[in-house]
């Protein structure tokens, strides 16, 4: 995993773009969890994508990161890797006693960012922000607000600052759909999605 994200959805559209099938006037990127962020970063440094889907809309991981350790001191936050690992101890045993906490940071946040403890996931959560490249968009955005979803809490914020066309669309828990990601009611995420798509990715003129 890697926080610029654009230089890799450019070799990406390099290559959709050789193909046949592909309408280079109809390219979206789309992202979901973690993919919210993603999607955002590598839209601001791809100026060829017609369309960008983030769902949360989010600006990285420094901000989720400042509010689950809040407790810490400033120094660790400002320099985790040089804190005493002995700060980090309560953290982690809270973390091991839950499942889904453990699945999330442990099987999976440290896997796939190649990390072996929480010093190293809140050294690199400053390189994963979107915010400098936000009004670099140039394409319509599709933001996603999931109610009770932690990521989305800046949902707001990536709305503001964006200055090209863009949409943001709340999922409530009164619809069952204001989990992360909308996952207990995917079907209505995708129906108000690729509605959206419909209205923002026309057809192309036929060639002759």
């Amino acid at each position: 995993m890697r926080p610029d994200w654009e230089n890799v959805v450019r070799p990406v559209v390099d290559y959709a773009l050789t193909r046949p099938e592909v309408d280079p006037a109809r390219l979206a990127l789309a992202g979901w969890s973690l993919g919210g962020y993603l999607a955002l970063r590598g839209a601001g440094g791809e100026p060829r994508l017609a369309a960008c889907i983030a769902d949360p809309a989010f600006t990285g991981l420094w901000d989720t990161m400042k509010r689950m350790f809040a407790g810490l001191p400033p120094d660790a936050l400002a320099n985790p890797r040089a804190a005493d690992p002995a700060l980090f101890a309560p953290y982690m045993a809270a973390i091991e006693a839950s499942p889904p906490l453990r699945w999330k940071v442990v099987q999976r946040g440290f896997w796939v960012h190649g990390i072996g403890s929480l010093a190293d996931y809140l050294a690199i959560a400053r390189e994963f922000d979107n915010r400098a490249l936000l009004q670099s968009i140039g394409c319509p955005v599709f933001l996603a607000w999931e109610e009770d979803d932690e990521l989305a809490a800046t949902a707001g914020e990536v709305f503001d600052a964006l200055t090209c066309p863009k949409t943001l669309v709340r999922f409530l828990k009164t619809e069952g759909a204001g989990d992360h990601c909308a996952l207990m009611a995917r079907s209505l995420f995708h129906q108000r999605m690729f509605d959206w798509l419909d209205g923002v990715l026309t057809e192309s003129p036929p060639e002759g």
